[in-house]
């Protein structure tokens, strides 16, 4: 498969990945070969999207306004982290879900009230689907 060369601790080291299947692999170092776990190095992106105008984003005007949050892509809700009631200030954490095999934060964009929760995690969402109702 491929082949890398390395240094640790002045000692060079010549590996070949023979096998990689999911998290699991069979590497070769210096002539002997190790079956080996490889760790998913989890991250969460950020999504952040543009203002939209007031009548496809549901009422995203200012004074008594109501902002309908959206899903920016499909995918499958992880963990939400508000819930009805709860005030929120611009950038704080709404949910994490898995879209596009990516972890993504979704942060509040505007100052309100949590007027309604649309959805809980194990839920999957299509995109454009409501996610929340924020009263400004």
């Amino acid at each position: 498969m491929k082949r890398f060369k390395f240094t640790i601790r002045g000692n060079e080291y010549e590996t070949e990945i023979i096998k990689l299947e999911g998290t699991e692999a069979v590497i070769e170092v210096n002539g002997t070969q190790y079956n080996v776990e490889l760790e998913k190095e989890k991250k969460a992106a950020v999504l952040t999207r543009p203002d939209f105008s007031s009548k496809k984003n549901g009422g995203n005007s200012s004074a008594g306004g109501l902002l309908k949050v959206r899903a920016p892509l499909p995918g499958h809700i992880m963990k939400v982290f508000v819930k009805e009631g709860d005030m929120v200030r611009k950038d704080d954490s709404l949910l994490i879900y898995e879209a596009m095999k990516m972890e993504n934060l979704l942060k509040a964009e505007k100052v309100g009230k949590i007027k309604s929760v649309k959805v809980k995690a194990g839920d999957t969402v299509l995109q454009d689907d409501v996610l929340f109702e924020i009263q400004l």
